[in-house]
């Protein structure tokens, strides 16, 4: 789509991934066979400042297909995870592929988050799990595993939350490691010295890897990037977008527990 004066809903990764086109073109064709009966979603592909992303619908329940198996099993489901919010046991999971520094990332944090952790997570309905794709340069992956770091003290959302908490500059300096630091000590991290041992761990830099290739094995393009329930959804689509999916999925959910019974 030509770019507008209307900002995109996602930001382009910049990391090619040779070898890899045929299997993400066909991942790509099976996710949007299924997406089809979901959601018709015009979304803009351009970089950040250029693309317009149209509104979307969303079809019937009674009009869905079944999700994507394979997508629908990325859901880790891990109680331990520090990068997961709400019940492992929730009907809906809801899969977040983003980078600190991607500004349409920024916008979900701030606009739609709070709504769907206060209404959909904190009922028990919703489990959002965070997968870092750091995308944009040396400072997103610094970013991202500063934001693993401070999982690892249980505070990985307040630093979350910290991050997004206003607009910042790409590759500019905002993400430097004294920055995380003061990011994490307002976040409430309480052992500085153990946040950066970690955040320079190699174990920091495989859980990274791991989010990432889990991304792009299934054709991730741009962020932030969706999976609730197996379905995709692009972009910082609008809080109603989001919110009448989960009320779907969470109806074929309760339908498919009724059946087994």
């Amino acid at each position: 789509m030509p770019g507008t004066s209307t900002p995109s809903t996602s930001s382009r990764t910049r990391r090619p991934r040779p070898g890899r086109s045929r299997r993400v073109l066909a991942v790509i064709a099976l996710a949007t066979a299924v997406v089809t009966a979901v959601l018709a979603l015009a979304l803009g592909r351009g970089a950040a400042g250029g693309g317009t992303a149209a509104p979307a619908t969303v079809s019937t329940p009674e009009a869905q297909e079944p999700a994507n198996p394979h997508l629908l099993a990325l859901a880790r489901r891990d109680g331990d995870d520090p990068l997961a919010l709400g019940s492992p046991d929730a009907p809906v999971v809801l899969i977040e592929y983003s980078d600190f520094q991607c500004p349409f990332c920024g916008r979900f944090a701030r606009e739609t988050k709070p709504d769907l952790v206060r209404d959909y997570v904190d009922k028990g309905i919703l489990r959002i799990e965070w997968r870092n794709f750091p995308v944009f340069g040396a400072e997103s992956d610094q970013a991202a595993r500063a934001g693993w770091a401070a999982g690892q003290q249980n505070r990985f959302w307040q630093f979350h939350d910290e991050a997004y908490a206003e607009p910042r500059r790409r590759n500019a300096g905002d993400f430097s490691e004294d920055n995380l630091l003061a990011m994490a000590r307002k976040a409430g991290v309480e052992d500085l010295a153990r946040f950066e041992k970690d955040m320079a761990s190699e174990a920091a830099h495989q859980a990274v890897t791991r989010d990432s290739e889990e991304g792009y094995g299934i054709g991730v393009t741009s962020t932030p990037a969706f999976l609730i329930n197996g379905r995709p959804v692009l972009g910082a689509q609008p809080t109603d977008v989001f919110t009448d999916i989960i009320d779907e999925a969470a109806e074929q959910a309760r339908q498919q527990e009724d059946g087994d019974e």
